[in-house]
């Protein structure tokens, strides 16, 4: 099976990767759901984590926005991201089951008033999250509350697991948009009709703003903000935090961002998450390539 021209990423290697990760996904989920969720989580930590070299990106990204972290703290975190994004990426594949067992809590915070305010007056909404806990469980937990939440996604560059990577999400809450032209306007529409979409602000995006993360430069999206302020809509951060169970959730919202200039508004955000990524430092996802400028550019 060779890559094509129309679809460069449908090469023999992503086709065998799937069918791994189909087999590992068998496996995973006709374990019981409370051994299902640990044991992904040590898979990802002490199996994967290793060879995919996890392990030392986190590393380097904890060495330059934290020079001065005792090595025990750097140790214990990398063990533990690996754990909660092997745990993450189990229970977005199990589903209405994930689903059922976040009960009918309701996110906790000054910014869940400001949702139902939102949601009664048909005012638009855009939750602001990160990689951090499981960015699925708040949204699944508003969906069984009567919340309709979309959410905006990258597609994976892997398109045979990009198909039932979505699938999985789908099973948690719909709509999706994918990022591209086609889904943001889809997001759009959808917006200016009083829904509420969630877009996680984390991702290195290099037509963005370098603002302030970790007291280093990071790209970071401004179309939140310039959609919050083209179509008047609340701007709210919102967060899943694993407990110390490791198989439930915080789910809390903050205050509204105040409307202002898009990067004002987006460094907010970005303050925001700093901020709950300081209090639970192993459950972000330090693997990501967030820092992509220079410190001194």
């Amino acid at each position: 099976m060779k890559a094509t021209t129309a679809n460069p990423d449908r090469t023999l290697g992503n086709w065998l990767l799937n069918l791994f990760a189909r087999g590992l996904l068998a496996m995973l989920l006709a374990l019981p759901y409370r051994w299902r969720v640990p044991f992904s989580g040590w898979l990802m930590a002490h199996v994967v984590a290793p060879v995919a070299g996890y392990r030392a990106r986190m590393r380097r990204n904890l060495k330059l926005v934290l020079p001065d972290l005792p090595e025990a703290e750097v140790t214990k975190i990398i063990r533990e991201v690996p754990d909660n994004a092997g745990r993450t990426f189990v229970e977005i594949y199990s589903g209405r089951e994930f689903v059922s067992r976040l009960g009918g809590q309701l996110p906790t915070g000054p910014g869940m008033e400001a949702l139902r305010a939102a949601k009664a007056k048909g005012q638009p909404v855009l939750l602001a999250s990160g990689h951090i806990g499981n960015y699925d469980a708040f949204r699944g937990t508003l969906a069984v509350n009567g919340f309709e939440v979309g959410a905006l996604y990258r597609t994976a560059r892997n398109p045979w697991i990009n198909s039932h990577y979505i699938a999985a999400m789908s099973r948690i809450g719909t709509p999706l948009f994918e990022r591209g032209r086609p889904g943001l306007t889809a997001m759009v529409r959808y917006l200016r009709k009083g829904g509420t979409v969630a877009i996680l602000i984390d991702q290195h995006v290099a037509s963005g703003a370098k603002l302030n993360f970790f007291g280093r430069p990071a790209m970071t999206t401004l179309s939140l903000a310039e959609m919050a302020l083209k179509y008047d809509a609340l701007v709210i951060p919102i967060y899943a935090l694993r407990r110390p169970d490791g198989l439930s959730f915080d789910i809390i919202t903050e205050a509204p961002i105040p409307h202002a200039a898009p990067d004002v508004m987006m460094q907010a955000l970005n303050d925001s998450l700093e901020r709950q990524v300081r209090a639970h430092m192993g459950q972000w996802l330090w693997a990501h390539r967030r820092w992509k400028v220079a410190p001194n550019a």
